[in-house]
């Protein structure tokens, strides 16, 4: 079953956060992932959750979106991340086929 990274990004440095993209973005494919979703246009339909953008990525299972996130190569620029932004993110397994 497919494993998903969902992450809540707030953007605090938009410059440094480029950067970040363009480092982690091969690094991410590198492991198999590919964006379902990044953006920044989101209603708010039921309580209180406004996140001011969603990423989603898909990894072919569950074991290689955990192992891309832990991995040295993403572990090592994650910072980059996390200086430029507010985070939350999890990492969820697809039920469906």
């Amino acid at each position: 079953m497919a494993g998903y990274l969902i992450f809540e990004i707030e953007i605090t440095d938009p410059d440094a956060y480029r950067l970040y993209q363009e480092v982690a973005g091969p690094i991410m494919r590198a492991a198999g992932g590919t964006f379902v979703v990044s953006s920044s246009r989101i209603e708010t339909l039921e309580g209180d959750w406004a996140p001011p953008s969603i990423s989603l990525v898909r990894f072919a299972s569950y074991e290689a979106a955990r192992q891309f996130y832990h991995s040295k190569a993403y572990q090592d620029v994650l910072g980059l991340r996390q200086a430029a932004s507010n985070a939350r993110g999890i990492l969820v397994e697809s039920l469906l086929p």
